[in-house]
């Protein structure tokens, strides 16, 4: 079933493709992989989720932080590839959470983001994941995914 149907049936689209917040690209290729520059849970050009997981978001709200970047995550590869035909993987997600002192369940927020990937992209979904802890992010964002991605020749 394609990616865009999947979506579909879960009740989501693909957003725009965010821009970069500074001097730099949202992708870059090389060889047979696609890094996905930091992405953070933007709707419509505006953050939906802001401050620490632990603080004022709950884990649940960081898991739907997470949920949304991917999905912001997924549009740089469609917007990058033209579509997902070339998408062989996801081979890597860099999680950063922002939380407070104390804190110790950034893989449980971080599933929001893994379980979407799995939901849409099936066996295209396995990775390795990294979670970090940090007292803050960029425009006080509870969640940013750095992505790497296999794809296939043009």
């Amino acid at each position: 079933m394609p990616i865009e149907q999947k979506l579909a049936d879960l009740g989501l689209t693909l957003p725009v493709p965010p821009q970069p917040f500074g001097n730099y690209t949202a992708t870059s290729e090389a060889g047979n992989l696609l890094f996905i520059s930091g992405q953070v849970p933007l709707v419509d050009g505006k953050l939906a989720y802001t401050g620490r997981v632990g603080e004022a978001l709950t884990i649940e709200d960081g898991k739907l932080a997470a949920r949304i970047t991917a999905l912001n995550v997924l549009a740089q590869i469609r917007k990058h590839l033209g579509g997902f035909e070339r998408l062989h993987h996801i081979v890597r997600v860099e999680g950063h959470v922002s939380n407070v002192d104390g804190f110790y369940d950034q893989p449980a927020v971080l599933d929001g983001a893994s379980d979407l990937f799995a939901a849409v992209l099936g066996d295209k979904a396995g990775h390795a994941r990294s979670a970090f802890s940090h007292t803050q992010l960029p425009a006080n964002v509870p969640v940013e995914l750095v992505v790497i991605a296999q794809i296939l020749p043009r």
